[in-house]
């Protein structure tokens, strides 16, 4: 059995060039990779299971080939017999099998892009980031002017722990160590003996990840996935990210004078693991505290580290080099009394800034494994430790070693600017639901007699404004709240410790999930300032920000800020906040409310109304965009999202949401981490500086695809919410109740204990139609809209719509998500999904609807597109998607079988170990599947 050549979607790309397809082309080291871990893994089934179960992996193979390649009856049903030969034991070994043929493959092929990105870097002589600049310079703007621009830039990835990653940490390790091998392969040339060893190691590697479960037995808690989370920034963010802004600050320098300040550190990590409440009861406010425990004990422990190795380097010795009087003066206090370092005031000043730091740490209650050389009082904000580097840093600089102070030490600075003592920007999330209970209590408690929820919103907001500029305690020491309400008001005192403990960045944002008015805001507005994060006078500590998600919200979004930007009370806390005012927009959610076309479209014209308002309001506007891993949930590359916004919607400032899968995929490799965060600060450098507000789009295409969103929102909702036995339909076609059985996150999967769609989280709607293989998430809808619109206009017809796509990076972008969406699809495998409805007549109802509009959504996408077959224009992916399939389908079919097991109430405890194992083979197949 022999794996197949796999490039990846699942690393960013920036648009198809010249030499992706010469790399193609000349690409033999990605099949030598592919062969050589195939055939070692072939090895190890042969060895660990014997050659029959060996040659029973390669029948079901080639038989799904044929099944998948032209819908063959007979090969359907000799794989049928094929799978209902086999026990459930061996059923769970060929599993296990075709999964890791699966992860071996995205290693190979993660390999071949970096191969793939370091060529083209050799080529240009440059980077993604570092094309962009040229761009700008060929523009005219200068650096200076760029300066400018990232003094107040903001480029945010937000981790969040969304469970779509099914891969144990364990699993995940292995695999990077075989990555590393690889790596090693091919930059090394390796002797003979050395050749053998890495295969030794290869094989000792693989043997050991066969060995290993692939699936977690217990249940994650919160702070396992922080953990989790954490694991990315030993990976990629601690060095990355300083690496990267450093890089940029010289590129600004070339060919010109050096500036006399440094560049803005404009590349901020955030983060929700831990203080994502939204429909979590395990985060608390003690559990949101062990988080900023963990973050700070990781980025002290970095600290450390590197002040450890820095203090080495540093031998710089008195007598042969000057040093400043300020560095003299910070090595006199240091408390290290070796004699071996009495004439190297480097060292010396560095062992106390270390001493200083553990006390920090020490005073922080946060964890490290490091001790200190002698007592030292702790660094009472950040701002010290700074200061203390830069006396480093200048006494260098002033005596004639700026090569020296370009080394550790200015890595070390600018992380301290990235991560401070806080690590990551935790945001805090809650339902506007629980606000609006929890200030019903407090105001209902504080004036018996009154009715908060029986109040109208004109009413709420006026009451709500009267107690922002109150000086009194709303909260009382003598009243018995609920469970609920003394939860949320724990989780902003912790906040305010959190504030006090490590600084305003630990916790700058707290967003309203489902907010739908003005009450909602002006409630955690409220909320804050009973904890002193809001003060009556006007300030404020933190941002409020709305998260609109539903088709309804975002329609309304625009007017609510309008109205609250027009309030004078809740405009001076904006104004406090540097007139910077943050909202978030949700992807998922408004996809499952209204299909994937109308979802960007709302979006998008969510967007422009913004703007609009808050230009008038001389309002800066930060957009969050809360994007999953799926292009049911608003994924896709990212490069390509940012350069389609709207003119003014990106503005310098962007948050994106980095969820599920896709964090692995893109930061568990520094190289590809390093590459992912390039094209984010490129793209928003892009989007803001060369693309003018007059590149709005011309009046005819928006009120198109008005027309076009307005028809498959009918399509899309019509087969959802309102087809009669829909709802059994999809709980009975798709895995969404096992996926419940897998210890893949904390959250769980519904809002509310009933089976209803409008319940279910959007990950595991979206992640249910990917196992299944139709993906009806992000497509359903669009085929039908089109040929209704080309009816209502003869006179436009298709030439108008291939005119959208030729012209408008929306449109465009919108086509390309789906045009990968569908070619990852397979109406053949979903028909097998639709047999497991025991009625009949829905079955055909159903499934009928949704096969004639998957032919109609391609037919007519090819046909805009100006393509013959899905993914014609991107090779790469055509051919990694296409070459997926022989590992992928055969773990649908299984699925199929194991599922008609366990609703059969098989009591075998395998049957259901063996649906969970098919969930994580195929959804490493299809890689970005939530």
């Amino acid at each position: 059995m022999s794996l197949q050549t796999l490039p990846s979607d699942a690393t960013e790309h920036r648009p198809n060039r010249p030499e992706d397809v010469q790399a193609l082309e000349a690409d033999v080291r990605l099949r030598d990779d592919i062969r050589l871990l195939g055939r070692i893994l072939g090895d190890t089934v042969r060895d660990q299971e014997g050659a029959e179960l060996f040659d029973l992996v390669e029948r079901i193979r080639q038989t799904s080939i044929r099944f998948h390649r032209d819908e063959d009856r007979l090969a359907r049903r000799e794989l049928e017999q094929i799978l209902d030969s086999m026990s459930t034991s061996e059923t769970v070994r060929i599993v296990r099998a075709f999964s890791y043929f699966s992860h071996l493959a995205n290693i190979a092929e993660d390999q071949n892009n970096i191969r793939q990105m370091r060529a083209r870097g050799a080529a240009s002589g440059s980077g993604v980031l570092a094309e962009t600049l040229a761009h700008a310079k060929a523009a005219g703007i200068g650096a200076d002017a760029l300066r400018n621009f990232f003094k107040t830039a903001l480029v945010s990835p937000v981790l969040t722990a969304h469970p779509t990653e099914v891969r144990r940490k364990s699993t995940m390790d292995r695999e990077m160590e075989v990555a590393s091998l690889l790596d090693r392969r091919e930059r090394v040339e390796l002797t003979a003996d050395e050749a053998a060893a890495s295969d030794e190691q290869l094989r000792r590697e693989v043997l050991t990840l066969w060995q290993t479960n692939l699936l977690r037995r217990t249940k994650l808690t919160v702070l396992d996935e922080v953990a989790n989370g954490l694991s990315f920034y030993d990976y990629t963010f601690l060095r990355e990210v300083p690496r990267l802004v450093n890089t940029l600050e010289d590129r600004l320098e070339e060919g010109g004078e050096q500036s006399a300040s440094e560049l803005a550190s404009f590349l901020r990590m955030g983060s929700w693991i831990g203080g994502d409440r939204d429909g979590n009861p395990f985060v608390t406010a003690d559990v949101m505290r062990g988080t900023l425990r963990l973050q700070s004990s990781r980025v002290m422990q970095f600290y450390l580290n590197e002040l450890h190795v820095l203090g080495a380097e540093l031998s710089i010795a008195a007598h042969l080099a000057d040093v400043s009087e300020e560095l003299r003066t910070l090595a006199e206090r240091s408390p290290d009394t070796s004699p071996h370092r009495s004439g190297e005031p480097y060292r010396l000043a560095v062992s106390g800034i270390y001493a200083r730091l553990t006390a920090t740490a020490e005073m922080l209650q946060v964890e490290i494994t490091r001790r200190p050389v002698g007592k030292a009082a702790p660094y009472e904000s950040v701002r010290e430790l700074q200061a203390d580097l830069d006396v480093l840093h200048r006494s260098l600089i002033s005596n004639n070693a700026r090569v020296i102070a370009r080394g550790r030490l200015r890595l070390l600075r600018r992380a301290v600017d990235c991560f401070g003592f806080h690590l990551a920007r935790l945001d805090i999330r809650q339902n506007s639901a629980v606000h609006e209970r929890t200030i019903a209590e407090l105001i209902d408690a504080a004036n018996p007699g009154m009715s908060y929820l029986a109040l109208g919103e004109d009413a709420r907001i006026s009451l709500l404004t009267n107690e922002l500029r109150s000086t009194r305690a709303l909260v009382s020491p003598f009243v018995k709240y609920s469970d609920e309400t003394m939860g949320e008001l724990n989780v902003f005192h912790a906040a305010a410790e959190a504030h006090a403990k490590f600084g305003s960045d630990a916790i700058p944002q707290c967003i309203i999930s489902m907010c739908k008015g003005m009450s909602d805001m002006l409630e955690v507005a409220v909320l804050l300032k009973e904890v002193g994060l809001v003060h009556p006078s006007g300030r404020s500590a933190i941002n409020v920000v709305p998260l609109f998600e539903t088709i309804e919200d975002l329609q309304a979004s625009s007017g609510i800020m309008d109205r609250m930007l027009s309030l004078h009370d809740y405009r001076r806390l904006v104004d406090s906040r540097g007139s910077v005012q943050e909202v978030m927009l949700g992807y998922s959610d408004s996809n499952k409310d209204g299909g994937f076309v109308t979802s960007g479209w709302e979006l998008y014209k969510a967007e422009i109304n913004l703007v609009d308002v808050f230009e008038r309001h001389g309002v800066r506007l930060r957009l969050f965009h809360g994007r999953g891993g799926s292009v049911g949930r608003g994924g896709g590359p990212s490069y390509d999202a940012i350069i389609a916004q709207p003119g003014g919607a990106v503005n310098g400032q962007i948050r994106i949401t980095e969820q599920g899968e896709i964090i692995s995929s893109k930061y568990s490799n520094a190289e590809v981490g390093r590459n992912n965060l390039e094209i984010l600060a490129a793209a928003t450098l892009e989007a803001s500086l060369l693309h003018p507000r007059q590149s709005a789009p011309r009046r005819e295409y928006l009120t198109a695809m008005d027309e076009l969103s307005n028809l498959a929102f009918k399509a899309y909702r019509g087969l959802v919410y309102e087809t009669d036995g829909f709802v059994d339909y999809f709980w009975e076609s798709t895995v969404i109740n096992e996926i419940a059985t897998l210890n893949i996150g904390s959250r769980p999967a519904s809002r509310k204990k009933t089976r209803a769609i409008e319940d279910l989280r959007a990950i595991p709607w979206v992640f249910s139609w990917a196992q299944c293989r139709l993906m009806l998430p992000g497509w359903y809808g669009f085929g039908s809209a089109v040929e209704q619109w080309i009816t209502e206009h003869p006179d436009q017809g298709m030439p108008f719509l291939k005119e959208l796509y030729r012209e408008w990076p929306f449109f465009r972008m919108l086509l390309s998500n789906m045009d990968m969406v569908l070619a990852k699809s397979s109406i053949a495998i979903a028909s097998r999904y639709a047999e497991l409805v025991p009625d009949e007549a829905l079955r055909e109802k159903i499934f009928g609807r949704i096969r004639r509009e998957w032919h109609s959504c391609i037919e007519t996408l090819l046909d805009i597109m100006g393509q013959d077959r899905l993914l014609q224009g991107n090779p790469l992916l055509e051919r990694s998607v296409r070459h997926r399939f022989p590992y992928l389908d055969p773990l649908n079919h299984v699925q199929v079988e194991l599922l008609k097991e366990h609703r059969a109430q098989n009591p075998d405890e395998q049957v259901l170990r063996g649906i969970q194992l098919t969930i994580n083979g195929i959804s490493a197949g299809l890689r970005n599947t939530g």
